[in-house]
């Protein structure tokens, strides 16, 4: 988005002495916020949100191909394009709620982010499912290489990440009640985006797995340049006070 087409700033926000809940990491306040009666949608693509989707469309693109290109057992086949589905829909969860900021769209982002973290809970869990289900019946090591280590702790990371969120959600009384609940919320994006870091990295990792090195044959530049237009499209979207970060002027 250019600067042209960014909307304008409120004015209580214009003269703010630091960082207000509409300033990104990268451009100005208003540069990936979501305009009012905007459909929800829009947030995937908004501001640098369509570079992560090309990122996320690349990336989903070399994991499919390569593994639906080279078939192998029913048992090793679904892992791969089960994960890599999980990570795009993770993706997807954290664009539509970035750029929220009236409490309604809060409330309709949140639901939107809810359900497609169940969905990528669930696309995570029988892709592990199934490649464990391949260990244990081939007899095979379940701690074979850094993918695997990575995606044990990604995975553990993940599973109270998910805890976590829809406890502050849904139980909000599990915190002390919904201020207290609200107030976690920032530690809440902060795994978040370290969670999606690891997941990128657990990809990254995988393309040097012998599997994928002697069937699927993934090129790792490609995998990495599509996770850096992840990054980049992701990153700058990042609102400051939302994660807690106040950096008003020096005194």
């Amino acid at each position: 988005m250019s600067s042209t087409d960014a909307p304008p700033i409120p004015q209580d926000e214009a003269h703010a002495p630091g960082p207000t809940e509409s300033a990104p990491l990268l451009g100005r306040p208003g540069d990936a916020l979501q305009k009012p009666n905007a459909p929800m949608f829009m947030n995937v693509v908004l501001g640098t949100g369509w570079v992560a989707q090309v990122g996320a469309v690349l990336l989903l693109s070399i994991v499919w191909v390569s593994v639906l290109a080279h078939p192998t057992t029913p048992l090793v086949s679904p892992h791969p394009l089960l994960n890599s589905l999980g990570v795009f829909t993770v993706l997807q969860a954290i664009l539509v709620l970035q750029p929220t900021r009236t409490p309604e769209a809060k409330a309709l982002g949140q639901r939107a982010h809810a359900l497609l973290h169940a969905l990528s809970f669930s696309l995570f869990a029988a892709g592990v499912a199934v490649i464990e289900t391949n260990k244990i019946r081939n007899g095979y090591p379940h701690f074979h290489s850094a993918h695997a280590f990575l995606g044990v702790a990604t995975a553990a990371l993940l599973a109270l990440q998910y805890l976590f969120g829809f406890t502050i959600l849904l139980t909000p009384r599990v915190w002390g009640g919904v201020d207290n609940a609200k107030a976690m919320w920032k530690y809440h994006r902060w795994v978040g985006y370290t969670a999606l870091l690891m997941l990128l990295a657990t990809v990254a990792m995988a393309v040097e797995t012998d599997y994928s090195q002697d069937v699927l044959r993934m090129n790792l530049i490609a995998v990495l340049a599509a996770e850096v237009l992840i990054v980049v499209g992701v990153f700058p979207r990042i609102h400051l006070r939302k994660m807690g970060i106040n950096t008003g002027p020096a005194h």
